[in-house]
């Protein structure tokens, strides 16, 4: 397309001078350049706003699923220790405060504002850093170099005082060869750790899923249904990798979006409906009332919080198949809301609700209106 505007724009070859865009518009003769880049840079801009909009819509199928469902499970985790939920709702109010502030540190600042800009040529992940460090320290026991190095080496750049502590750093570890191998251990166990993660996570996150189901059939059924259709559910989910993660994209990426506006849809009627000054819970205090008074149990219970997080580091690992601006405004735009507003929601009906028989019972499922069941 860019080349047919610039085929359109060019001045006829005549041998007429002048004969260009600039006279047929009574400009100057040096108008034809600058209005030709600056219609090729409209169309550009275009183009890029296109495409990023489209990547932004795949991420949503392969990036936030796992992030996406968090909400199935969080309050139910947290709750599964000894944690009474009083009238006072401090309990309610401190777990969502915390889970707030999570989501806020670390997917948002950290992620979208910080590490995603720490990319190798496009590529993120545990070795994306690994390779960034070596080629800058000189402490690779990989071979990482790449055509983008190769004008390095005609530049000589003057040292900044400012940057004496950085360099003395790099001297550090290029000086002791222990530390090499210590480094490459460490993004060996890193990497190691996000594949346990994609293999325990997609169980976790499919049976908590499926486990909605109990509202809807009756307890016989429920207990020999769950694990069946959540195995099958696994067994299609990875049979769908082979075709690729543009495909895959386009194929959840629709589950996923449906699902992100549903689940806005129900955080913010339960807010409305049942307390609209769950707003509060926002305010930090809250973190520190919850763990005065729930004491061990609410430390205890903090690991259940961080799984409010849980896929967040897709978006640094899966960098390579998109884009930091398609990443930044899937999440900022959609996700990040739509999760806030569905712990909300779920924090405001249990802040009117302190009958459930156990503390299992506080899930997602338990919010969602009985007139959207669908008996069986």
């Amino acid at each position: 397309m860019a080349l047919l505007h610039l085929h359109c724009l060019l001045p006829c070859s005549t041998g007429v001078r002048g004969s260009g865009v600039g006279v047929v518009l009574g400009l100057p003769e040096h108008a034809d350049v600058a209005l030709l880049f600056s219609h090729l840079g409209t169309v550009t801009t275009r183009d890029s706003w296109k495409t990023t909009m489209v990547l932004a819509y795949q991420s949503l199928g392969v990036v936030y699923g796992d992030l996406s469902i968090s909400p199935l499970y969080v309050f139910k985790s947290t709750f599964a220790e000894d944690i009474q939920h009083s009238d006072t709702n401090e309990e309610i109010f401190g777990v969502l405060s915390f889970v707030f502030w999570t989501l806020t540190l670390i997917p948002l600042i950290k992620y979208v504002s910080i590490v995603l800009r720490a990319h190798d040529n496009g590529e993120g992940g545990t070795f994306a850093l690994y390779s960034l460090i070596c080629r800058h320290a000189n402490v690779s026991l990989l071979p990482n170099r790449q055509i983008a190095d190769e004008e390095l080496s005609t530049y000589k750049l003057e040292r900044n005082p400012e940057t004496v502590d950085k360099t003395r750093v790099k001297v550090w570890l290029e000086k002791h060869k222990n530390l090499h191998t210590a480094l490459l251990i460490m993004v060996l166990i890193g990497t190691c750790m996000v594949i346990g993660d994609g293999v325990l996570t997609p169980a976790i996150s499919v049976f908590s899923a499926v486990s909605g189901l109990e509202f809807s059939l009756s307890k016989d059924h429920h207990e020999y249904a769950v694990i069946p259709i959540t195995c099958v559910i696994l067994a299609f989910l990875f049979a769908l990798q082979h075709f690729g993660t543009h495909r895959v994209g386009f194929i959840f990426a629709p589950i996923v979006l449906a699902w992100l506006l549903c689940m806005s849809a129900l955080g913010l009627y339960n807010i409305i409906h049942w307390n609209p000054h769950v707003y509060q819970a926002l305010n930090p205090y809250y973190m520190f009332k919850f763990l005065k008074k729930t004491r061990k149990y609410g430390w205890m219970s903090l690991g259940g919080i961080l799984l409010c997080m849980t896929g967040s580091e897709a978006m640094f690992a899966d960098l390579g198949h998109f884009s930091y601006s398609a990443i930044q405004l899937a999440f900022t735009s959609l996700v990040y809301p739509a999760l806030i507003l569905a712990y909300m929601g779920q924090a405001a009906y249990l802040s009117k609700h302190h009958d459930f028989y156990s503390n299992s019972q506080v899930g997602f499922y338990i919010a969602v209106p009985v007139l959207l069941y669908i008996q069986c």
